[in-house]
């Protein structure tokens, strides 16, 4: 890593609001899309494919395992359908099916990364960023040789629910521009 960008990564948080990057990185037009969502009904189960799932700030997403746990910091984990096509890329597989990466919601079209500390919309359904979603060692077993570090950089994100509500197939991924 260069000296620069380590400075920036160190001082991105004591940014000026109206530094030229503080700018930038309140800029994102794009808009994603919900193309997949699962739950886990148990820790260890297979994730069960759906086409919508209640929301509640409470449980998170109803049906799913975390649903009845405290951590309200990873009731949602997020990853990008660009990401699984990287991921199989780099397995030299054709695709890789989000129920193996254990991941409640594939989007397409958006960066999760840029919305980092940031609210953001799915439909009517109010999320906030709360970290990334690193792989675990079930990656390996799930992905076979290597999915552990395949996984690395491209595992999503985790998020906390602001507001509930239904959240579907094909409903639309945004930041918050309210918040800003």
């Amino acid at each position: 890593m260069k000296a620069e960008e380590f400075w920036l990564v160190q001082n991105m948080a004591n940014l000026s609001e109206n530094s030229p990057l503080s700018v930038l990185m309140q800029n994102l037009p794009q808009v994603g899309r919900v193309e997949w969502i699962g739950l886990r009904p148990a820790r260890e189960a297979e994730l069960v494919e759906v086409a919508q799932v209640a929301v509640t700030v409470e449980e998170g997403l109803v049906g799913d395992h975390f649903a009845s746990r405290y951590d309200t910091k990873r009731q949602v984990t997020l990853i990008q359908a660009e990401h699984l096509e990287a991921v199989a890329s780099m397995l030299h597989r054709p695709g890789v099916s989000p129920q193996l990466t254990r991941r409640n919601i594939v989007v397409r079209g958006i960066n999760l990364l840029a919305l980092k500390d940031k609210a953001f919309w799915i439909g009517d359904v109010k999320l906030e960023m709360t970290g990334l979603c690193h792989p675990c060692s079930r990656m390996e077993s799930n992905l076979g040789p290597g999915g552990y570090n395949a996984m690395r950089g491209h595992g999503g994100i985790t998020a906390r629910v602001l507001q509930g509500g239904l959240l579907q197939l094909g409903d639309a991924v945004q930041m918050d521009m309210a918040t800003l």
